[in-house]
């Protein structure tokens, strides 16, 4: 019985990671309708799904990133629809910049290599952008678009980095 309510909670656990996945897929655990119901429901079709780039600001750089297909960065998505966020974000390891999120986004970690470019969702509340490679259990929230020179753009030490919504040109 212990065994089926662990499998059970990690197939639901797994299907609200998942892109695209709809309720009826995720089992019972699911009670919140996945956003392709919701467009459904209103009548719409894929072409009325909302598409957004996450914007990074670091100094006078601005830069672009194309979202996972995740409810991770979902969350994120929302969490920005209500304004911008900045992050004091510090080199950490000699490949990434980290910072705290001031809130948890659902995590949908898997066993990754992060290069160059991954902005990250790492244990849940902190976000990193990064400059190296490191492989871990994270979650990839998005992928910068153009990557060179990042090391140089995030500079060295503590510096705020301004995450916003733009949407898809």
């Amino acid at each position: 019985m212990k065994r089926t309510v662990l499998i059970l909670a990690a197939v639901g656990l797994l299907a609200a990671c998942g892109g695209g996945t709809d309720s009826a897929e995720a089992g019972p655990e699911t009670s919140q309708p996945s956003r392709q119901q919701e467009t459904q429901a209103s009548g719409g079709g894929e072409a009325d799904k909302e598409e957004w780039i996450l914007q990074i600001t670091a100094g006078d750089t601005r830069l672009e990133a194309v979202p996972e297909d995740n409810r991770s960065a979902e969350e994120l998505r929302e969490l920005l629809s209500e304004g911008d966020l900045t992050v004091e974000m510090e080199d950490y390891g000699g490949f990434e910049k980290v910072g705290p999120l001031g809130t948890a986004l659902t995590r949908c970690d898997e066993l990754i290599t992060a290069e160059p470019g991954d902005v990250i969702l790492y244990q849940g509340n902190q976000i990193t952008i990064y400059y190296g490679t490191n492989s871990w259990n994270f979650t990839r929230l998005a992928r910068i678009k153009d990557p060179s020179g990042l090391k140089e753009v995030l500079g060295e030490g503590t510096i705020p980095v301004t995450f916003s919504l733009a949407e898809k040109e």
